[in-house]
């Protein structure tokens, strides 16, 4: 008996994950065979031949009107909330710190849930969510709070397990390494926590949930298969400052580049009489003179409105208040233009970067809890090792018809493609889908790791010269290409001076690359 899988939302939950990239080219035979065997296939009416599951939420902070269009139209089984990533994580264990009934997302409970839980009830849709971020039982307690104070029956369950803060010691004298960059295990940790899979969550739906909060997983695990359980951890490492200025006026960028070189010398001086070290990184970014596309910026700027963005980062408190209290005085003491300071005095905020490593998935205990109580341990099943289980699998790796005709045309990729990009740690990754499959083949031939790896070289941080850092992943069932690029981020998250940290630009920069030497590709479809 077949099964359809259907995932509907706002965007697509299924996002590369540096720590799972083992098991990436067997993922979706993977969920097949995770629905196919769940207890939510095996309780569907004998007639039904698909699993309808939505995703409302793609990051914490995005649109509440998903869940009415999804709950209301989608004719769901499941209804999904991905709201965490390292940069969350941050947020909800300094929260978490401040009080311990903080550390999840409120705006599940409130916003996402609370209205809707009746019809939620009524439809008998499930729902799965990591809200729980850095604390899902008090997460679970608050929502239990408003189901009771509603009268309903609903059994709403926590997957815990994956916070590992109290072997932080155990990991500094273990000999631990990051698994990218192998530095040692950092001093100072806020926040260790494991990336837990699927399978906790099948079983909390096997006991009977119609809710499933957890803490960190894979984003994919809330609705896909089983992958390689990994470890993620935040470090402090020192602190930062960011000022965004705006400036107008004749030859703006080059006024506001050398207003924040004012003041980086300025400061720089002050560093030095009071005996402070210099700035651990600096990143001066004038928006509006495309600094970001390096090479590939469009000629001599001549714009009248820009916006310096000068992130920095030191390892004292005490020498980023000096920088930020001289921000203000260059309105009247530098370069004319300079009208606002947005955000005013620039926030000093701690430099949370993560570490990761892989640990045993034997070594993670996993909780499951129900309605406030402890109903079991979860024990996976450790039976075979990832190699085995890769080595059983085909890679498909499709070539580029020999005979493809060549011709004089040239198109920019935008013309030929969609694009999408975003970010794990300091890893970016770029999907690249065909507009059309005649398209691909083209796609294939033009764009290889090494020519995305020299357009986005301005961005790219080698630590040897002859590394390689963009990687090519052939995605033919969608006439798609996937592009991860290493060490591209500055740090990425909140340990990124940049202002795209996250990369989220860089499927637009690459639309402007050509695709030259094709024949009218457009003909080819009318």
């Amino acid at each position: 008996m077949g099964w359809t899988v259907f995932l509907l939302g706002r965007r697509c939950i299924q996002t590369w994950q540096p720590e799972a990239r083992l098991l990436q080219s067997t993922l979706c035979r993977t969920c097949m065979q995770q629905f196919s065997s769940s207890s939510v296939v095996q309780d569907c009416p004998p007639q039904k031949r698909s699993v309808r599951i939505g995703c409302a939420s793609g990051f914490w902070g995005d649109t509440a009107a998903s869940v009415p269009q999804l709950l209301y139209g989608g004719k769901l089984d499941f209804l999904v909330f991905d709201y965490l990533s390292e940069i969350t994580m941050s947020l909800l264990t300094a929260a978490k710190a401040k009080s311990p009934n903080l550390g999840f997302t409120p705006d599940f409970v409130h916003t996402a849930m609370a209205p809707y839980l009746n019809d939620l009830h009524k439809s008998g849709i499930r729902v799965i969510s990591n809200a729980g971020g850095t604390n899902p039982l008090a997460c679970a307690a608050a929502l239990q709070e408003i189901i009771k104070k509603s009268g309903l029956d609903m059994k709403v369950a926590v997957v815990a397990g994956d916070d590992l803060i109290k072997k932080k010691d155990a990991f500094k004298t273990s000999g631990i390494t990051d698994m990218d960059s192998g530095k040692p295990f950092p001093e100072h940790i806020q926040s260790v926590n494991a990336y837990l899979g699927a399978k906790p969550i099948s079983r909390a739906l096997d006991l009977g949930a119609d809710i499933v909060i957890t803490g960190r997983c894979v984003d994919s695990s809330l609705v896909l298969g089983p992958l390689i359980h990994t470890v993620c951890a935040t470090y402090l490492d020192g602190f930062r400052a960011t000022a965004v200025c705006a400036v107008g006026g004749p030859r703006a960028a080059e006024k506001g580049r050398r207003t924040a070189e004012s003041i980086l010398r300025r400061t720089r001086d002050m560093f030095t009489h009071l005996g402070l070290e210099d700035y651990s990184a600096v990143h001066l970014q004038i928006l509006g003179a495309e600094d970001s596309y390096g090479p590939h910026a469009r000629g001599k700027d001549l714009a009248r409105e820009a916006v310096i963005w000068l992130g920095v980062h030191h390892k004292q408190k005490k020498a980023l208040e000096i920088f930020a209290r001289e921000i203000a005085p260059a309105g009247t003491g530098m370069a004319p233009g300079l009208t606002a300071i947005v955000g005013g005095r620039p926030k000093i905020s701690p430099v949370l970067k993560p570490f990761f490593f892989l640990y045993p998935r034997k070594d993670v205990k996993i909780d499951i809890f129900m309605d406030g109580n402890h109903i079991e341990q979860f024990v996976d099943d450790h039976s075979f090792t990832v190699d085995e289980y890769i080595s059983s699998v085909e890679p498909i790796t499709p070539e580029v018809p020999k005979d493809l005709p060549s011709g004089p045309y040239s198109y920019r990729l935008e013309e030929l493609a969609y694009t999408r990009s975003g970010d794990k740690g300091n890893t970016a990754n770029i999907g690249v889908v065909a507009r059309h499959p005649l398209y691909y083949p083209y796609l294939m031939r033009a764009l290889s790791a090494q020519v995305v790896e020299e357009y986005f070289q301005h961005l790219l941080q080698k630590e040897d010269g002859s590394e390689q850092l963009v990687t090519r992943y052939e995605l033919p069932g969608t006439h798609a290409l996937n592009f991860v690029l290493k060490n591209s981020l500055g740090g990425g998250g909140i340990a990124s001076l940049r202002s795209d940290p996250q990369g989220k630009a860089f499927g637009q920069m690459l639309l402007d690359i050509e695709i030259k030497n094709v024949p009218d590709l457009k003909s080819l479809i009318d």
